[in-house]
């Protein structure tokens, strides 16, 4: 983990803002964009304008090319790219950009999860009850019991959450074995895991990409803005705080995808799936709040 630098006290919470604000809105447009290609076509052409922007940037830059740890950084790049991408936007085919937005965020539980057996972060005292909550949460959302609700869109997202909790665990993992630049990094995972996305638009058939300005627009600020600069950003904040801290500072993404969606899509929420959003709005907060008062007492050692 790198070095507290007193700049983190504003430039932190700067690029936390960014993120949950962009990444947010990201939601909307894409459900917007699947209107104008199929759900991996988009994919692989967010993530792979994305690679181009992260390696340009680079290029410009002087930062290093050369591909640290390219094992690890396969598994991170199909873990964190190819699959949460293409679960993610196939998730939102069918369902509301608000709601797969809360169940990708239920991503903090499963990095919690994983963080104890692989990072050595074990789950203790109230963590079980902030679980508990979310977990709950979750199945009021999913409604396993109505078998006339969307599950297979429900099942991709919640998936989805799991790939991206995977990816970050290893993260982790990697610049705790490995000095790697951090832009570096991100531009080789995404490269890396664009490739299969660009595979599976060749292979699945699927209605032509409409390349009209609309989209075009889209595209450019979802792969340029949402995926390179955001996820950059990501693996930053990754650098500088526990697994599952991280997952946490990022809440405010579901809270600006449900607002914007319901605003501008007319997206609505049965009393059942409000229950469940604050259920998981509920632990999670309660994670963030263990996390602060740990830091505390950290602080005050």
């Amino acid at each position: 983990m790198s070095t507290p630098n007193p700049r983190d006290r504003w430039l932190l919470p700067l690029g936390l803002f960014i993120l949950s604000v962009t990444w947010g809105y990201a939601w909307v447009l894409s459900k917007q964009a699947l209107a104008y290609a199929p759900p991996f076509a988009f994919a692989a052409e967010r993530s792979l304008g994305g690679a181009m922007a992260l390696m340009l940037a680079l290029k410009l830059m002087g930062r290093p090319l050369k591909l640290i740890a390219p094992g690890a950084t396969l598994v991170i790049g199909l873990a964190q790219v190819t699959f949460f991408m293409a679960l993610s936007t196939w998730a939102l085919v069918e369902g509301g950009p608000g709601k797969t937005a809360v169940l990708i965020f239920t991503m903090p539980i499963w990095t919690l999860l994983l963080a104890w057996p692989i990072l050595g972060e074990r789950i203790r005292g109230t963590q079980w009850l902030a679980a508990a909550s979310t977990l709950t949460g979750l199945l009021l959302i999913i409604e396993p019991w109505n078998m006339h609700t969307s599950l297979f869109s429900k099942f991709l997202g919640v998936m989805g959450a799991l790939c991206w909790a995977i990816g970050t665990v290893l993260v982790k993992r990697l610049r705790s074995r490995h000095q790697v630049d951090l832009l570096s990094l991100t531009a080789w995972q995404m490269l890396i895991g664009a490739v299969p996305l660009v595979l599976l638009a060749v292979v699945i058939p699927e209605r032509p990409t409409d390349w009209s300005a609309t989209y075009i627009g889209i595209l450019a600020f979802m792969s340029v803005i949402s995926t390179a600069l955001c996820w950059w950003l990501w693996i930053i904040l990754l650098d500088r705080v526990p697994a599952w801290e991280a997952s946490l500072s990022v809440l405010g993404t579901p809270v600006v995808a449900i607002v914007s969606s319901r605003l501008m899509l007319g997206e609505d929420f049965k009393f059942g799936e409000v229950t469940g959003i604050l259920l998981i709005g509920a632990g999670l907060a309660l994670l963030s709040l263990i996390g602060w008062a740990a830091s505390r007492r950290n602080a005050m050692k």
